[in-house]
């Protein structure tokens, strides 16, 4: 009996949990661009500048993810994508810095737990992509030609990232500015990314390096 017990606990608390997300997805849809009213949006999770935001049908969010508005572009979430926990989204700074370019997200995509995209540049990522845990899309360099000046004095530049439709994206790997990831491609664990990937290649290392195509026999 207490075996039954704790499992009926357990679905209640299950219950609960989901509700509360329900709950907030409901309040937070009145703040951003939303075609639903039905959401979830896990604990503590941190929202900013949400008229700059665009959230479609099924949106999922979970505990302590941040979300950063405030972008040229705005943050276009399309339908039944997750954002996992821990992740950060920051196109700009939060104290009077330069504006960065914002976000695009296709539907059914999915944003590993603890991921940092950094969309200072222009970043699109396309429909059905997945993108494993901990990894990192960085669409911003420091200028630093001048060895005389500081390079955070240089300024940046800002190519942007553009990840086509149905890519998978290992767990640790990182996505430098400029790159294009052609469709289908699949980017191994920890690997580096730092020049365009043609379709349908699996590539790993670092820096990344085409292993294989998935269309040869």
């Amino acid at each position: 009996m207490k075996i039954k017990k704790i499992i009926q606990i357990i679905k209640r608390m299950d219950t609960l949990t989901t509700f509360m997300k329900l709950i907030r997805g409901f309040i937070l849809s009145f703040f951003v661009h939303s075609t639903t009213r039905i959401m979830l949006i896990g604990k503590n999770v941190d929202i900013r500048n949400p008229r700059y935001i665009k959230i479609g049908k099924n949106f999922k969010i979970e505990d302590n993810s941040e979300l950063q508005g405030k972008s040229l572009k705005g943050i276009e979430i399309g339908n039944s994508v997750t954002i996992g926990r821990g992740a950060m989204i920051r196109p700009s700074g939060y104290y009077l810095g330069e504006f960065g370019e914002g976000l695009k997200i296709g539907d059914g995509s999915s944003i590993g737990a603890m991921n940092y995209i950094g969309c200072a540049g222009f970043i699109d990522i396309g429909k059905n992509v997945m993108i494993g845990p901990s990894v990192n899309l960085i669409a911003e360099n420091h200028n630093f030609a001048d060895p005389n000046i500081p390079m955070k004095e240089q300024g940046v530049n800002r190519k942007g990232i553009k990840i086509e439709d149905d890519c998978w994206i290992g767990t640790q790997s990182t996505v430098l500015d400029g790159v294009t990831i052609g469709k289908g491609s699949i980017i191994a664990a920890g690997a580096v990314v730092t020049k365009d990937i043609p379709a349908y290649s699996i590539v790993g290392g670092v820096p990344a390096r085409i292993i294989k195509n998935r269309m040869d026999s």
